[in-house]
C-alpha cells in the first residue's frame, strides 16, 4: 500500500497472461517503478484493488505465493465493466494495483501438521498462493492433500500445475467434475467435491482444512469436515464480500461488527459461526 496516499495505486505491467478457462485469465504483474517493488511484500491470503484507467477497480485475491518476489499475479473471471476492461487488455499494457490488504493464513501455526485443501471452480486463485507457498517451504509439512473440482473440464483453472501437483509424490491430489462435465479423456473423478471428500475421508488428527468454494459447495463441505472429526478452528475459508475500498472506509463488506476487508478475508469455520446467520 501507498504510504503516502492509501488511495493511489501502484503501476504495475503485464508481463504475462495466460488464458486458464472460458472467460478466465491470469496476469503476472510487476512494477513500473523498480523501487516500490523491492519494497512491497505480502503475506499469503492477502488481496487488492486492481483497476484499469478511467473504468474503475475491482477485488482479487494476490494468486501468487509470498515465497516468490518480483512479480504478483492475479486470476479473474470476466463478469462486469471493470474485469471486462482488464480481460481487454494486452501484456505490456499498465493497470493499477492497491494493497495489500486483509489478514493472512497463519502458515507458520500449521507447521508439522497435514494440510487439506478443498476448492471448487473459480476459487482456486486464492488457495493457489497457500498451496504453492506450503510446496516452496515442503520440509515445514506432512502429508498435504488438495481435492479440487469444477462443473466441467474446460471449467479447471490452473491445468498445467495441476498436472504438476499430480507428479509430484508429495502430494496426494483428487481432481473432480460435476457429473455430466467429463469428456472421454478425463482421468479424474466425477461427483460433487464434498461426496469426494467424504468418500476418501480425510484423517482429522493433528490436520489443518482450508476451504474455499462457491457459498453452496462451501455450505455442503463443512457438515461432511464436522462428519469426519474436524474442529471448526481448524478449517479456514477466505470470503469476498462486496469488498471494495479495501480497508474499511465505505462499509460495503460489513457482516454485523465485522468488516471483511479489515478483518478478513481470512476466517475459521469457529468465527463465521459468530457472524449474522444470513451470510
Amino acid at each position: 500500500m501507498n504510504k503516502n496516499n492509501i488511495y493511489l495505486p501502484y503501476q504495475m505491467k503485464i508481463s504475462k497472461i495466460t488464458q486458464e478457462a472460458p472467460g478466465v485469465k491470469t496476469f503476472r504483474l510487476e512494477f513500473l517503478n523498480s523501487g516500490e517493488g523491492e519494497l512491497f511484500s505480502f503475506k499469503t491470503g492477502q488481496f487488492g484493488e486492481y483497476s484499469v484507467y478511467g473504468e474503475g477497480e475491482s477485488t482479487f485475491c494476490i494468486a501468487s505465493p509470498h515465497t516468490r518476489k518480483g512479480y504478483i499475479e492475479c486470476t479473474f473471471r470476466q463478469v462486469g465493466r471493470v474485469t471486462t476492461a482488464l480481460a481487454n487488455q494486452e501484456e505490456g499494457a499498465v493497470i493499477g494495483f492497491r494493497g495489500p490488504y486483509g489478514n493472512v493464513f497463519p502458515i507458520d501455526d500449521w507447521k508439522g501438521k497435514d494440510l487439506i485443501f478443498i476448492a471448487g471452480g473459480i476459487a482456486l486463485p486464492p488457495m493457489r498462493s497457500v498451496i504453492w507457498s506450503c510446496l516452496d517451504t515442503r520440509n515445514h509439512f506432512k502429508d498435504i492433500t488438495v481435492f479440487y473440482g469444477a462443473r466441467t473440464v474446460n471449467d479447471l483453472v490452473y491445468k498445467q500445475e495441476l498436472e504438476e501437483w499430480g507428479n509430484r509424490s508429495d502430494v496426494n491430489l483428487h481432481l473432480t467434475v460435476d457429473p455430466g462435465g467429463e469428456t472421454p479423456e478425463w482421468k479424474g473423478e466425477v461427483g460433487f467435491v464434498p461426496s469426494v471428500v467424504e468418500n476418501v475421508a480425510p484423517s482429522s488428527i493433528d490436520a489443518i482444512v482450508i476451504v474455499c468454494g462457491p457459498p453452496v459447495m462451501i455450505k455442503n463441505t463443512f457438515p461432511v469436515l464436522k462428519k469426519l472429526g474436524f474442529e471448526d478452528k481448524n478449517i479456514y475459508t477466505t470470503l469476498e464480500n462486496r469488498m471494495k475500498c479495501g480497508f474499511g472506509k465505505c462499509g460495503r463488506c460489513n457482516v454485523g461488527k465485522t468488516f471483511v476487508c479489515k478483518d478478513g478475508p481470512v476466517f475459521t469455520a469457529e468465527q463465521l459461526a459468530d457472524m449474522p446467520g444470513e451470510y
